[in-house]
């Protein structure tokens, strides 16, 4: 059985295969992601944003990270919240994000 850090680095690598439907950059390295928690049965949580809170593609979104995770092998079953506070900035990009679309 997998150990709680290993699948939490699996489901991180699913993450990074869901991309934002306006900015070609994963969703994990845009800083959409803001939690990620697994139990003891590794029923996976994750707590996520958008880059903007209108967008059209929010359902679809959110049906993709929730298919990509629950994909990964030792994950039994897992719960997308959708949540708008603290409001999405660049701030929160990872350092290749930026480097991926010129911004630093």
């Amino acid at each position: 059985m997998k150990t709680i850090e290993s699948l939490q680095r699996d489901v991180v690598r699913a993450l990074r295969q869901v991309y934002d439907p306006e900015i070609p950059v994963n969703i994990y390295d845009l800083g959409l992601i803001y939690e990620i928690n697994i139990n003891e049965d590794h029923k996976v949580f994750v707590k996520m944003t958008l880059t903007a809170p209108n967008c059209p593609m929010a359902d679809e979104v959110v049906e993709q990270v929730h298919e990509a995770v629950h994909d990964v092998p030792g994950v039994t079953d897992c719960a997308i919240e959708l949540v708008f506070e603290p409001v999405w900035d660049k701030s929160r990009m990872s350092e290749e994000a930026l480097v991926e679309l010129g911004w630093l």
